[in-house]
């Protein structure tokens, strides 16, 4: 029998399958065809300005790669797929720099970049980073990628085709580029038997039951999709995690994902379970200062890098929601990560240890129960370990302040855990472009160190000068065939790229840099894209869980609205255990006479969130127990100001439907009509929770919903 192929030979003939087929096909007469979302941001659609196309062809006439890496070989197909998707031309491959060429190299492989003499500016932008110039060149005008590495070439490379996508000017190119953030990862919530927690677009792409013999040549595009947008980290299984992932046939199969994510920069990691001596290793105790545990671990890690010798680390949920850990022997999370940190510690590896924690036990408030453990243990983490926290104290919520452990421990390596995928705020149904939340937490201020002390600095490093920072998001991704489950769930794929690679991108910028590579160049229809999506998280927060309410949802699935449900498996995981209605009105008191939630936050913060009149009324609810009649800034009632923002949320959800409609014809038909559909949902679902959430809190404020009259029948639009 034929040995099967080497993930490495079919991944390198499945990319010359694709190249041949893009060459062949796409663009050059730019017939019009179906659209099914599977080309993301990368669909190179023709620029139709001929002025400018015949500006980009003649700047763009050659391309001259002289290295011979695989991910080099990739880069010069993607600039031949981009070239010719959007200009319509093949540029000839040349060693030598002419007239409109693009050189594309690093100093260690190309004796043309060599001889431009940037090593001490590419030194500055290390390995990921690169030079994007336009100049002259050997008597020719050329424009250069240069960085240190391959990988920072390719990241390059996509930069410049954004640049086309987006239809800006190639004449004065001047940027350099590098990464704030060295770690960016997407932790994937997938089981080994294809399903995916939190996941709503299909089943796990991983395809674990061929592999290793044939790795799914799907798993190519989601790495290219990745290395467009700076991502180079994966964590391919749940954080609730199977110990099997551990054992040879399961490294084996990481190994052969790996082989394929390689060349486009992407690292594996495994989220590891604290219990795997015990469960899979045979010993009677996992207790992490145990010899025989700690030895397991350094053999096992020993395993991996046999097999994945760029492996990246473990990630590890311990001690929280039935997971073992640490505190089962009487150990700290300290303790526990310590001991996987060492064995990762002489191959380069890092542990993500969460600080998903709230055990009851700790405190009566559930978003008090992390600081209060991990606070005291800063500086107690070996130099290989991020405390990974996510973006809020409760549980990523469509509004949240800033969890108090960034601030709270400078001798830890933080890493930031936002969600991608959209457990509570709509799934795949509701359109919530999620940069707005997520500039809202990286801009948020500490104040750890004064003002200035931002959690993005704190994640970067520069705050505290950590050599290493990571930030990972929890995927949206899927076997759907348009990868996320919306095709506007994908802009918050494309977003947490753009914002872990630089957090100082505006939300904005980004939203139009998607739609413009996604949907179309038209700037009517840029316009409208992008006003929809601006508006839209906060839209969705004044249907659900306006003036910082939180925790309103049904249990489990937490899609629905259920305000009144209590959940008989523990108090905290019960709605009406964080809105606390009641006849006097309605939030959780966490002032200083309440839990004081507000005093793990760094002045001047608790004095603005511990008084009514200065606490901003997007965190009322959150830190105040709030009368039906207290006067809002606005003059009205605290009761009526809840009725405006519901009714002004399910109202906004029918506006952006009129907006959508009026796209008919701007963009492609058939995803025109999946978003529709969904939208359409959305306004039903709105006026639901709308309808809902007011009618039960009107069993204890007893007053009339104002504008209650004016939606009967809007539950069909």
């Amino acid at each position: 029998m034929k040995p099967p192929a080497s993930p490495k030979t079919l991944g390198l003939s499945f990319r010359r399958a694709l190249l041949a087929l893009c060459l062949l096909g796409w663009g050059t007469a730019f017939p019009a065809r179906a659209e099914d979302g599977y080309r993301l941001w990368l669909r190179y659609e023709p620029v139709r300005d001929e002025t400018l196309r015949d500006a980009y062809s003649r700047s763009l006439s050659s391309l001259v790669v002289q290295g011979r890496s695989p991910t080099e070989r990739i880069l010069l197909e993607e600039l031949q797929r981009g070239l010719k998707g959007m200009l319509g031309i093949s540029p000839r491959v040349s060693e030598k720099v002419l007239e409109g060429s693009l050189l594309v190299g690093t100093p260690g492989t190309s004796p043309l970049v060599a001889g431009l003499k940037w090593d001490k500016e590419l030194s500055q932008l290390g390995k990921d980073g690169y030079l994007l110039r336009t100049l002259p060149f050997q008597g020719h005008r050329a424009t250069v990628v240069a960085s240190l590495s391959p990988l920072g070439c390719l990241y390059g490379s996509f930069h410049l085709l954004r640049l086309l996508g987006a239809r800006q000017s190639l004449d004065s190119l001047q940027i350099a580029e590098k990464p704030r953030i060295q770690r960016r990862l997407l932790d994937h919530w997938d089981n080994l038997d294809g399903t995916i927690e939190r996941g709503y677009a299909g089943k796990s792409l991983w395809k674990w039951n061929p592999l290793p013999g044939r790795v799914d040549p799907r798993i190519l595009d989601y790495a290219r999709a990745c290395a467009s947008i700076g991502i180079n980290g994966a964590v391919l299984n749940n954080v609730n995690a199977d110990p099997r992932v551990l054992t040879g046939p399961y490294l084996e199969k990481a190994a052969a994902l790996a082989g394929a994510l390689r060349p486009y920069g992407v690292r594996v990691y495994l989220s590891a379970n604290t219990g795997a001596p015990k469960v899979i290793g045979g010993l009677p105790t996992a207790d992490p200062l145990d010899p025989a545990v700690e030895k397991w671990w350094k053999e096992k890690a020993d395993e991996i890098y046999r097999l994945i010798p760029d492996f990246g680390g473990f990630l590890v949920k311990a001690g929280s929601e039935g997971q073992p850990g640490p505190q089962d022997y009487g150990r700290t999370h300290a303790q526990g990560a310590d001991c996987l940190a060492r064995a990762l510690a002489p191959h380069g590896g890092v542990v993500m240890w969460r600080a998903f924690v709230y055990d009851d036990a700790v405190d009566a408030d559930r978003i008090k129960r992390a600081y209060k453990e991990f606070k005291p243990l800063d500086g107690k983490f070996d130099a290989n370990v991020f405390v990974q926290v996510k973006n809020g104290p409760l549980d990523f919520q469509p509004r949240e302040p800033f969890h108090p452990l960034f601030g709270a421990m400078p001798h830890t390596q933080l890493a930031a855990e936002l969600q991608v995928t959209q457990e509570c705020l709509g799934h795949s149904t509701h359109l919530v472009y999620l940069g707005p939340l997520w500039k809202e937490f990286l801009d948020s201020d500490t104040f750890e160190k004064g003002p200035g002390s931002t959690v993005a600095r704190v994640l970067d490093g520069s705050l505290e000068g950590h050599p290493d920072s990571a930030i990972a998001g929890v995927a949206n991704t899927g076997d759907d065939r348009d990868w996320c489950g919306h095709p506007f769930a994908q802009a918050n794929w494309y977003a947490f790229g753009r914002l872990a690679w630089d957090p100082s991108l505006s939300a904005q910028a980004v939203a139009e840099e998607w739609a413009r590579l996604t949907w179309s160049d038209s700037p009517q229809a840029v316009s409208k894209i992008l006003s929809m999506m601006m508006g839209s998280r906060e839209t969705y927060v004044d249907y659900t869980t306006p003036l910082g309410l939180n925790g309103v949802f049904e249990k489990d699935l937490h899609y629905a609205p259920d305000p009144g449900m209590v959940d008989p498996r523990r108090l905290d995981w019960s709605a009406a255990y964080y809105n606390r209605a009641d006849e006097k009105g309605l939030g959780f008191d966490r002032t200083r006479h309440g839990s004081d939630a507000v005093d793990q936050y760094h002045p001047p913060l608790p004095g603005r969130w511990n008084n009514l009149k200065p606490c901003p009324e997007e965190y009322l609810l959150w830190f105040h127990h709030v009368s039906w009649g207290y006067r809002m800034k606005s003059g009205r009632t605290f009761w009526e100001e809840l009725c405006l923002r519901y009714g002004r949320g399910a109202l906004e959800t029918r506006e952006m439907k009129q907006q959508w409609e009026s796209l008919r014809g701007l963009v492609d038909g058939d995803r025109w009509q999946v978003v529709e559909g969904k939208l359409e949902q959305q306004v039903k679902e709105a006026a639901l929770w709308r309808d809902k959430c007011l009618h039960y809190f009107q069993g204890f404020s007893h007053r009339p919903i104002a504008g209650e009259t004016a939606w009967i029948g809007e539950n069909s639009p």
